[in-house]
């Protein structure tokens, strides 16, 4: 018999779960005018380290965001050479001018307090130790039965986000399948302080007593693989062992340094003396989407929404799935937005998740392979890295910086769907960017060629949804730029691109993402993918909402 909560509370948004990416969404949210309650099981941060540090496109967001230069300052340790593993392989920018990947440095521990902290100064409230038990949703309200410190409550939220996980229990409660794969292996990481008695040599190789040299970058045996990098005069090395387990590790259990070295010796043969340790890591590979990313009031993103077979990319994908989820959420709930926009949300998000997954099981296929054609592949794959179109193409593939958002209509700008240039702009109170436009995460109208007749239309039919601005900019292939709360170009004209052209696309593009129904333009859905959005009976369990 369930016990009966001892009270009832309502909140616009419930979050369930305090790691980056829920951390992020209610940041996002409180920016866009909304009041999110996060919800964590957990009664404090955890302290078993996952990633090590952001990578890929969230970086240009935090910069559009104006958090990048704090996110920065966090890092205690040398900036790494542009240099990223992939599939047993390296992908590496070092020689490459404006790489399309970066990587900052950031233990998740402090990717967490920072984000935290920026949720609490933009007056989030934080929930730790309050458990979600149980979810119901009719056609009004979802309902989270929660068990917190001082025992049950409900909360009734117009919409609940499942930010809690690979095992998410908001996903499994929606009755949202995860389907895809499983493998047998286990990776270790870490970042060690080798023993003096192993000589670090120039190219970055390990000199190891009585076992001779362990060279620089991966190395496959028939027991799995090692991997180990360092910087230039530094005794700090990262390490990487991955191998086939059947053991079931509790992700909440930390690795231990015995742990880590026991798996170098069956890997290499080799014992390899460690004098310390600043990050151990442990984690199995899953390729896993979730087939709808909402149903009815209940949403996921992060890893509830997906798992990938690869490091250094599911931090990127989550903390992009908050920022596109939270404007259009924001919208929604603000009574702007046009019809099925929030539907968008499991369109792209769901798509650019699709792209991870292509190209992290290119890398189990290239990782896990032992026989001479698997070498055959990864050699004539390492060639093809050596022509730069080929490098850039994979890296920002890696980074989802080729990530184009499907736009309504045809005919668009080559922008219309890609993240927006940063651009330098002049006006008349000075220097500023497209950058620092968008740090209160509005939809901008930026006027580069002096059009006035582009900013009447913007008010005309969005109104003050839309902020409008103008300037001057050097290099510039654009007349205008209309840009997202998450940073894509929604549309985009030519330079000296007819005002027969211009206007009309203008006014399809604000009713299609930021006209209310019934204003002028009459929106149509901003994409034609079909989401699972119909909402159960009243008072179903999301169980049985099919």
């Amino acid at each position: 018999m369930i016990e009966r909560p001892a009270r009832d509370e309502h909140a616009d948004v419930v979050i369930v779960g305090a790691g980056p990416t829920g951390l992020m969404l209610a940041a996002e949210l409180r920016l866009a005018g909304v009041r999110p309650l996060v919800l964590e099981r957990r009664p404090r941060s955890r302290d078993v380290p996952k990633a090590g540090g952001l990578g890929g496109q969230i970086l240009h967001l935090l910069h559009f965001r104006g958090l990048l230069e704090r996110f920065q300052a966090a890092c205690t340790g040398p900036m790494p050479a542009p240099r990223f593993p992939f599939g047993g392989v390296h992908l590496d920018f070092t020689g490459v001018q404006d790489p399309p990947m970066h990587a900052l440095p950031l233990p998740q521990q402090v990717l967490e307090r920072l984000l935290a902290e920026r949720a609490e100064e933009l007056g989030v409230a934080v929930r730790r130790g309050h458990e979600v038990s149980a979810l119901t949703q009719d056609e009004s309200a979802a309902r989270a039965e929660v068990l917190g410190p001082d025992g049950p409550y409900r909360v009734s939220a117009r919409y609940v986000v499942g930010c809690d996980g690979a095992r998410s229990r908001v996903r499994e409660q929606a009755g949202i399948a995860f389907p895809g794969t499983t493998y047998p292996e286990v990776n270790r990481l870490a970042q060690v302080t080798l023993a003096d008695e192993v000589t670090v040599l120039g190219n970055g190789d390990l000199e190891v007593p009585g076992s001779g040299v362990v060279r620089a970058g991966f190395t496959r045996t028939e027991h799995g693989l090692f991997g180990c990098g360092s910087a230039p005069g530094s005794r700090s090395v990262s390490l990487y062992t991955a191998e086939d387990e059947n053991a079931d590790y509790d992700d909440d259990s930390p690795m231990t340094l015995t742990e880590l070295q026991d798996s170098v010796h069956r890997v290499l043969g080799a014992r390899l003396p460690i004098a310390g340790s600043t990050r151990l890591s442990r984690f199995t590979f899953s390729a896993r989407q979730a087939e709808h990313y909402r149903q009815g009031r209940i949403l996921v993103a992060g890893d509830a929404a997906h798992l990938f077979p690869a490091t250094g990319v599911a931090l990127n994908a989550g903390l992009l799935d908050a920022v596109n989820l939270a404007w259009k959420l924001a919208a929604h709930l603000h009574g702007t937005a046009p019809d099925g926009l929030l539907d968008t949300y499991h369109a792209e998000r769901r798509q650019a998740a699709a792209r991870t997954l292509l190209h992290t099981r290119a890398q189990v296929a290239l990782r896990r392979g032992h026989d001479q054609a698997a070498e055959a592949l990864r050699e004539l794959f390492t060639e093809l890295l050596a022509d730069e179109p080929a490098l850039r193409r994979l890296g920002a593939l890696v980074a989802g910086g080729d990530i184009r958002h499907p736009m309504p209509g045809t005919g668009h700008h080559p922008l219309a769907g890609a993240f927006a240039p940063d651009l330098t702009l002049h006006t008349g109170q000075g220097v500023t960017s497209v950058a620092a436009l968008m740090h209160a995460a509005r939809p901008v109208l930026l006027d580069l060629a002096g059009r006035p007749e582009l900013h009447e239309i913007a008010r005309a039919i969005a109104g003050d949804v839309v902020d409008v601005h103008e300037a001057k900019a050097a290099d510039r292939d654009v007349d205008a730029l209309l840009i997202r709360p998450d940073g894509h170009v929604a549309w985009a004209a030519a330079l000296d691109e007819p005002a027969g052209i211009a206007t009309p696309a203008l006014r399809a593009a604000l009713a299609a993402w930021f006209a209310a129904p019934g204003a002028a333009g009459s929106p149509n859905p901003p994409s034609t993918a079909t989401t699972r959005n119909g909402s159960p009976p009243a008072g179903a369990p999301l169980g049985d909402s099919r």
